[in-house]
C-alpha cells in the first residue's frame, strides 16, 4: 500500500463492501499477505454474497466478521494496525463520515478513524454519485482526518 507499510504491526483490516470488485478479495487477499500483512477482512453484510467467506477464511486463518460480537464473546482480535477498505461503497463512506455505527465493518471504522490507525480506501462508485454533494462533504471531512483516497 503507497500510504502505509507493516511498520511495528502487520495485522491489515481489510473491509470489503458489497460491489463487484469484493469478488477478487481472496486475490487481494493474496496480495497483501505477500506484501507482509497477516490480514482480517471484515464486510458488510450485503458484501458476503460477492465473495467466498470460507475461502478467505482458509487463506487468512481468521473468521471473515460481519457482525458485532454478543455480550459474552471476546472483544475484536487482533486489533488491526493499519485498514484498507477495497471496495469502499457511497453508502458506507458517507455513513463513516457521519460517525453512524450500525454494522461492525463501521463500528471498526469509526474506532480506527479515533484511534489515528493508517486507513486507505478505494472508493467503487459511479459518476453520479460521486457528484453527489454529500458524497463530496463525506471525503473532504475523511481525508482531513487523515484517510487516504486512492483509485
Amino acid at each position: 500500500m503507497p500510504s502505509f507499510d507493516t511498520g511495528p504491526g502487520n495485522v491489515l483490516y481489510l473491509i470489503v463492501c458489497a460491489a463487484p470488485p469484493a469478488a477478487d478479495t481472496a486475490e487481494l487477499v493474496k496480495v497483501k499477505q505477500n506484501e507482509g500483512w497477516d490480514v482480517c477482512v471484515i464486510a458488510t453484510e450485503m458484501a458476503l454474497d460477492w465473495f467466498d467467506p470460507e475461502q478467505v477464511e482458509a487463506l487468512t486463518g481468521h473468521e471473515v466478521r460481519h457482525q458485532f460480537r454478543k455480550p459474552d464473546e471476546p472483544s475484536f482480535e487482533p486489533l488491526g494496525n493499519a485498514v484498507l477498505v477495497a471496495p469502499a461503497t457511497f453508502n458506507t463512506i458517507n455513513k463513516w463520515a457521519l460517525g453512524i455505527n450500525d454494522s461492525l465493518a463501521l463500528g471498526l471504522l469509526n474506532e480506527a478513524l479515533g484511534r489515528g490507525v493508517p486507513t486507505e480506501v478505494r472508493p467503487y462508485l459511479n459518476d453520479a454519485l460521486a457528484s453527489h454533494p454529500a458524497y463530496r462533504q463525506a471525503v473532504k471531512l475523511l481525508t482531513s482526518s487523515g484517510v487516504a483516497f486512492v483509485s
